[in-house]
């Protein structure tokens, strides 16, 4: 691995509209306001089944800081850096001393269905856990039910629209105003391919209090979007109801598929930090997708190698890190299309380069 430092790459500071045509059918606003109480506010409107639903997502600073130090983990946690989980933890800390829904389990905002975003892993995690929640092709569910005759708590792995989920339900009560009693008494795998249910091979009946559990939720959003919940084994889950367009585009592209989908759909909802942004940003920067894979040109497969690793430093010189023969020098014209402190979209020649900041603070 050679570093060759080049002080002037000649890349193009405009950012500019993207040059993807916009098949998505939401709009979306970014707003970064000057002061009060919400740090991050953004507004979706989404067309399902020729109704208009709207709905308003938004984050308090404190709630940003955790959204801000989730980026970029792989895993759910797993392949995380103790730098990020130390930004994570600290993040979490903060929110569980802070203003959140009083008795969480006594209100309606925790019913619903709720997406895993990230999760510690002690030694004593569930086989499913282990298994499933660190694959990132994978998406993790967990509906909570509470309000209803028939108290349910539910963890899902959905593989995919095409092969379909395996579903665990637990019996559910709320013992008081933060804690949720469980006991699992089913699973079943649900297949597309299948006109019928394979039931998971685990004899809930069988495990007695191994079967049994509990979680606490140690802090809830007063919007009803992000959680914080501790289980009875020393886990720490943290959970979105709806996801953010940069959360979206990094979980297509941990997952490798339809990743160009995803970045048509993130800038056809016309973000408009990007436009507040025209510097780079110190740090390091790892290049986490492009669009081109391979090609039969020798300088183009450097140039991609050569926007693999970034190093920005505090006086603007950029440094790379590249598997090409030593020595060897290159110019290149690009084109920021997006960035910000934790995510930055390049065009350069066509092809599509996606890097995120992974040193987690500005060097000074």
């Amino acid at each position: 691995m050679a570093a060759v430092e080049l002080a002037n790459l000649g890349l193009r500071f405009g950012l500019q509209a993207s040059a993807f045509n916009p098949r998505a059918r939401c709009q979306f606003r970014f707003q970064r306001p000057s002061g009060g109480k919400h740090g991050i506010c953004r507004r979706i409107s989404c067309s399902v089944v020729d109704q208009q639903q709207e709905v308003q997502l938004s984050f308090t600073p404190e709630e940003s800081s955790l959204i801000e130090a989730l980026l970029g983990i792989q895993g759910r946690g797993r392949s995380a850096s103790p730098q990020q989980l130390q930004d994570v933890e600290r993040a979490v800390q903060v929110l569980e001393v802070s203003n959140g829904v009083p008795d969480p389990t006594s209100s309606s905002l925790i019913e619903g269905r709720w997406q895993l975003m990230f999760t510690t892993r002690p030694g004593t995690a569930s086989p499913i856990q282990r298994t499933f929640v660190g694959v990132d092709f994978f998406s993790v569910f967990q509906e909570v039910y509470l309000q209803t005759n028939d108290p349910r708590v539910s963890n899902i792995v959905k593989f995919s629209d095409v092969i379909g989920e395996l579903k665990v339900e637990a019996v559910a009560s709320a013992k008081d105003g933060k804690r949720i009693l469980f006991q699992f008494d089913r699973a079943a795998f649900s297949f597309k391919f299948l006109p019928f249910k394979v039931p998971y091979p685990v004899p809930f009946r069988l495990l007695g209090d191994e079967a049994k559990g509990w979680l606490d939720t140690t802090y809830l959003s007063q919007t009803g979007n992000l959680r914080i919940s501790k289980g009875n084994k020393g886990t720490t889950f943290v959970l979105q109801k709806i996801t953010e367009p940069r959360q979206k585009l990094l979980s297509a592209i941990s997952k490798g598929t339809k990743v160009r989908e995803a970045i048509e759909e993130f800038f056809s909802l016309e973000t408009s930090a990007a436009r507040g942004e025209s510097k780079l940003i110190e740090g390091e920067w790892d290049m986490i997708w492009s669009s081109q894979t391979e090609t039969d040109s020798w300088i183009e497969n450097a140039a991609n190698g050569l926007m693999g690793k970034q190093i920005v430093k505090s006086n603007g010189e950029l440094k790379f890190l590249v598997d090409i023969v030593l020595g060897i020098r290159f110019a290149m014209n690009g084109t920021f299309v997006y960035t910000d402190e934790k995510l930055r979209i390049t065009k350069y020649n066509k092809v599509i380069f996606v890097h995120i900041r992974v040193d987690g603070s500005e060097k000074k």
